[in-house]
């Protein structure tokens, strides 16, 4: 009997530990916001011009 109620413990410990942890995951790593636009940069443009090289001496 005590070595089932353990178990049982165990499993109730371990079920407890893994939704803390999902729950700090996701809300530190904000994963249920997609970013903004207003933080999105523009992808570089192929057809513009390359700054000068600089002088070699």
């Amino acid at each position: 009997m005590v070595k089932r109620l353990e178990q049982v413990a165990a499993l109730v410990v371990a079920a407890g530990l893994a939704l803390v942890s999902y729950w700090l995951f996701f809300s530190w790593a904000q994963g249920d916001r997609l970013p903004s636009p207003a933080h999105q940069q523009a992808p570089a443009r192929l057809d513009q011009a390359r700054p000068p090289a600089p002088p070699t001496p």
